[in-house]
């Protein structure tokens, strides 16, 4: 292992940089927006290009998920020895190039290949973000700096149901303006997320890169020397990625079919329920992300071992019971257990991200949340998806999508309580700490 080599002078105070991160939640939430939007557009794509349910489970979950594979791993490193603010302004552009393919997608492939660059901008940038607003605030504070991270997220999650809905329903009333020529809703809902996006991102041209700290071997270490970092904390990352996978697999697929379960089980249409449903997702994601924020400094300040897990695997065992969402009597109660259910998905991912920025040195850090984003991807968005689909196959075909929905939220959140105790029982020393012994 290398020497260890701290930088003397520690990140400022979080109100010093909280300007920047600010730049950078708005933008993070700009591509969360154009990333979840498809999902409430997915039923009028469907009828427009004669997708079938499993065509549609691969555009929006195989679209997220093979890119995922393919490019997280490579953005971390990216992030972990390059100019972070620069990558950022790259992977931007990259998921607002994906609004205006989608909105073009003439056929399935298009339509796959234009939610793939959205999903590959939006991911690469929130690891590049986690990355950024750990080096412009202390250790301490780092909880309160990534709920704004967070924040950001649910807020475009949110926005990609309550805007894309407003917009579905505000291009489809009689006379709306063909400001984009003789489209169909969804589309011009598309070029329009695709021009705000452009404008929102233009800030990020403010921003300069922060010194790293908290680094062990350093941004230019050689690969056995990094590999040899990750496998040396193997036994606490391996069940903290099943953990948060796992949760990210119930999120996942109740983001993706909880609008067509709505229309078909419910009787609900898209500009009847994308307004509440996109309420209910804000109000989760901002709750969640105080709590979770709150729950991780003070795991950290109450001494336990890996103490700032706790509120993850509190969060965890009530996502259990609340992915019965999809087979609530009526909609009130699909609308709070899904809440619920996302609300301890905003907590577990807020503190898993304080947890890597914890735990690993500096160099560490966007090559793990770049393969957690990679494997939570593949498996989360990629598989969920299309494991509802299969498990409703074997229950008698898509009109039992909504108990397929319920009996893989259920199994996939049972195992999420699982990992979280484990990485809990084994985590390491924080970096910090190790610092200030070596210094």
């Amino acid at each position: 292992m290398a020497t260890l080599a701290v930088p003397n002078d520690r990140a400022w105070p979080l109100r010093r940089s909280l300007a920047a991160m600010l730049i950078l939640t708005v933008s993070i939430a700009t591509g969360f927006t154009a990333m979840q939007s498809f999902g409430i557009m997915a039923e009028s794509a469907k009828r427009e290009l004669g997708l079938s349910d499993s065509a549609l489970a691969l555009i929006q979950g195989g679209g997220a998920a093979l890119p995922l594979l393919v490019f997280s791993v490579p953005i971390g490193v990216l992030i972990d020895r390059r100019n972070r603010v620069r990558l950022m302004l790259w992977l931007a552009a990259i998921w607002t190039f994906g609004c205006f393919v989608t909105a073009m997608a003439a056929n399935p492939a298009i339509l796959f290949v234009g939610r793939m660059l959205t999903g590959i901008g939006t991911t690469g940038a929130l690891t590049a973000i986690l990355s950024l607003m750990a080096d412009m605030c202390l250790p301490e504070q780092r909880g309160r700096a990534m709920l704004l991270a967070n924040l950001g997220k649910s807020v475009g999650i949110a926005a990609g149901f309550a805007v894309a809905g407003w917009l579905l329903g505000w291009f489809g009333r009689p006379g709306a303006p063909a400001w984009y020529g003789d489209i169909t809703p969804w589309r011009s809902a598309q070029y329009t997320l695709g021009i705000v996006s452009t404008l929102l991102i233009l800030p990020l041209l403010l921003l300069r890169e922060p010194a790293r700290h908290e680094v062990e071997a350093g941004p230019h270490a050689p690969f056995r020397v990094v590999a040899a970092e990750l496998w040396s904390r193997r036994r606490f990352l391996l069940p903290l990625f099943v953990g948060q996978t796992s949760v990210v697999m119930a999120d996942g697929a109740a983001g993706i079919w909880a609008s067509p379960v709505l229309e078909r089980f419910y009787g609900s249409a898209p500009a009847d329920f994308g307004g509440w449903l996109g309420g209910i997702i804000l109000a989760q994601g901002i709750l969640g992300s105080i709590l979770g924020g709150l729950l991780a400094d003070w795991g950290q300040k109450s001494g336990r071992k890996g103490g700032l897990l706790i509120g993850a695997v509190f969060a965890a065992i009530v996502g259990v019971p609340t992915a019965l969402f999809p087979i609530m009597p009526d909609v009130t109660g699909f609308a709070v257990m899904i809440g619920m259910l996302m609300l301890a998905g905003s907590i577990t991912g807020l503190i898993t991200s304080v947890a890597l920025t914890v735990f690993l040195p500096n160099e560490l850090r966007g090559l793990s949340i770049g393969a957690f984003i990679a494997i939570a991807g593949l498996i989360g968005f990629g598989l969920a998806p299309t494991l509802v689909t299969l498990v409703s196959s074997l229950l008698g075909g898509e009109r039992y999508l909504a108990q397929a929905l319920a009996g893989v939220g259920i199994v996939v959140s049972a195992v999420a309580v699982i990992g979280f105790v484990l990485a809990m029982r084994r985590a390491p020393e924080p970096v910090a700490r190790t610092a200030n012994a070596h210094a």
